[in-house]
């Protein structure tokens, strides 16, 4: 069945699937009778033509920087009715959003200028690209005219090739079209979408700036609705696939199931649960797979990330005699600087479109929601590794309680954070130490989590903070971010305002890059320190909804959080949190030790 993006009026639900093809009011079929609208002849043009299509798939809010060479454009994609252009402070932040916004929205869009925004938003895009983010990114280009003249343009390195930016963008993005003619403009745009909802990566148009507002017969209705067809699984290698894995996991005496990041651009989620569900295995995460598998299911136990895992949860993965990854990726931030003892004759590794059975078979070709499918109907029932979980697990303890007046520790703090969770909040986790402590939170259901590992880019969450609460208005966002990111990108605070958004921020204070501390220490590791309430009070100036303050010790912790979650629950809330220097989660000086120590490998002998 063809899955046909159309022309929608309801476009501010919400897409659950990140790097899925939007749904849920952002997708209806439009049948073969349905009457295509002639458009104005002014309304005609490139620039409309582009805007209706992003509001076709649901990118109907549009985070943009200005310059020379895209004010035209933008001119068109603000007069298109249902789409919402939001300028950010700097290109870095606005492709962060546009991250954000896809992983809630599942496709997101930006605008920038010629090179110097584009290569400011470069970094943003790669991001993207490593979690698997259709996002279409617009670049304001030079005149068509220029190209080929051996003329110099402003925006440029002084040289009169204009492809500087195109070869950059050409290894993080899947698909590149350059428009410097209207003749070709439709066809070039429309590859691009569709090549990004197909691919799940992100996608690079260059306009050039002479373009968008010219009439051209090609955009004189409204645009054919996308029709993509769906990828199907060989059906002989399926059936292989799926007879060899039933194979080796029914003799196996204590398999277990471990989910992966690429469950979400495999959109297997759902199919993984019904497996995990149907054959009573111990089911585990992988970290960079939180937020993916509900963890209310009956046999989860918890994220397995060597030996900073959830308790319990390694032991039971790394005793097992068979196991199934579905999804993963094993870096080596995941694997812990590769100590983890994961064995690959004991593995099947389903990828999105492959099927590995230890040192055996593989099977291309083989979609993993098809593979998980079937083989859910051929795997006999084993409770054996979750009824040993069960047997060792002992509930966690809770941390010490506060004196009063005593300085407040960070365990304390996510102690809190715990209780605000609900199916109506979202946590982002800023890379850094959020990253475990946001990992030992128990998601309820319905709960969203995004964060970004294997990029592992500073200062990404304050951006995708800004992009995933713009598309996720029916949440609101519980935003983790350590002073050294926070640094990087402090400055669209000022959007979240403007935006009248309602998300609240932890700052965590400890002064420095706690992360690269933990790693390997040096005095480059220490910033100067903010004054981060009164920053935010200064980007706020009297404009919308905002109310700061700083917490030291737990009681006011406590009084904090009941004001952002009462009377302010409609404002920006940014709370500082103090702490100390040496206040870190236990499992990142395990982490940061054993990453130190596969960084400090010597080089091979010659």
């Amino acid at each position: 069945m063809d899955l046909t993006i159309g022309a929608i009026d309801a476009c501010r639900k919400t897409c659950t699937d990140v790097g899925s093809l939007p749904h849920n009011g952002f997708v209806s079929t439009i049948h073969d009778s349905t009457p295509l609208t002639v458009i104005n002849p002014s309304d005609s043009t490139l620039g409309r033509h582009l805007a209706r299509r992003l509001v076709q798939i649901g990118a109907t809010d549009v985070f943009s920087v200005p310059g020379d060479f895209n004010l035209t454009l933008l001119d068109h994609l603000v007069a298109e009715p249902g789409l919402n252009l939001i300028g950010c402070c700097n290109e870095l932040n606005a492709g962060y959003a546009t991250d954000g916004y896809a992983r809630s929205r599942g496709v997101g869009a930006c605008v920038v200028t010629f090179t110097v925004g584009g290569l400011s938003v470069l970094n943003a895009i790669a991001g993207a690209y490593s979690e698997n983010l259709p996002v279409i990114c617009i670049v304001g280009g030079p005149n068509s005219n220029d190209y080929g003249t051996n003329r110099i343009l402003h925006h440029t390195i002084g040289l009169p090739d204009f492809s500087q930016e195109l070869r950059c963008f050409q290894t993080v993005t899947c698909f590149q079209a350059l428009l410097n003619n209207l003749e070709d403009a439709h066809e070039l745009i429309d590859t691009a979408i569709s090549t990004a909802l197909k691919e799940s990566k992100p996608v690079y148009i260059s306009v050039g700036c002479n373009l968008p507002a010219i009439p051209h017969p090609t955009f004189s209705r409204e645009p054919v609705p996308f029709s993509l067809n769906p990828r199907l699984s060989n059906q002989m290698g399926l059936e292989a696939a799926v007879k060899a894995a039933a194979e080796f996991l029914n003799k196996a005496v204590k398999p277990i199931l471990v989910g992966g990041p690429k469950l979400r651009v495999s959109k297997a989620s759902n199919a993984f649960v019904e497996l995990a569900d149907t054959c009573g295995y111990a089911l585990a995460v992988m970290p960079s797979a939180k937020g993916l598998v509900p963890e209310h299911d009956p046999h989860f136990i918890g994220t397995y990330w060597g030996a900073v895992s959830t308790a319990f949860c390694a032991e039971i993965v790394e005793s097992a005699d068979a196991y199934l990854f579905a999804g993963p990726i094993f870096n080596d931030y995941i694997s812990v600087g590769y100590t983890q003892l994961i064995k690959k004759e004991k593995a099947i590794i389903v990828q999105p479109d492959r099927v590995v059975i230890a040192n055996g078979p593989a099977f291309g070709c083989v979609l993993m929601k098809d593979f998980l499918r079937a083989l859910a109907k051929r795997i006999k029932r084993n409770t054996t590794a979750y009824e040993n979980y069960h047997r060792i697990y002992v509930p966690e303890g809770h941390p010490l309680k506060c004196e009063p007046n005593e300085a407040l520790r960070v365990n304390i703090l996510f102690q809190h954070i715990q209780k605000m969770l609900s199916s109506d909040t979202a946590v982002i986790a800023e890379t850094g130490d959020s990253w475990f402590n946001c990992q030992k939170l128990k998601l309820p259901e319905g709960c969203g989590y995004e964060f970004q590992m294997q990029y592992g880019s500073i200062g990404w969450s304050v951006g995708a903070t800004l992009g995933y609460a713009q598309a996720a208005q029916n949440k609101r966002v519980i935003a983790c971010i350590g002073d050294g990111s926070f640094q990087v990108t402090a400055q669209d605070v000022s959007t979240m305002l403007r935006c009248e958004q309602r998300t609240i921020i932890f700052l965590i204070n400890n002064g420095g890059y706690t992360i690269e501390v933990e790693i390997h220490d040096g005095p480059y590791n220490v910033i100067k320190n903010w004054n981060y309430t009164g920053l935010v009070d200064a980007i706020h100036n009297g404009e919308g909804k905002c109310w700061t303050t700083k917490v030291r010790y737990e009681e006011e912790l406590i009084e904090a959080i009941n004001t952002a979650t009462g009377d302010k629950k409609d404002c920006l809330c940014f709370i500082e949190v103090i702490v100390h220097k040496d206040d870190t989660s236990k499992e990142l000086l395990e982490w940061g030790s054993r990453v130190s120590a596969a960084n400090s490998r010597p080089p091979n002998p010659q």
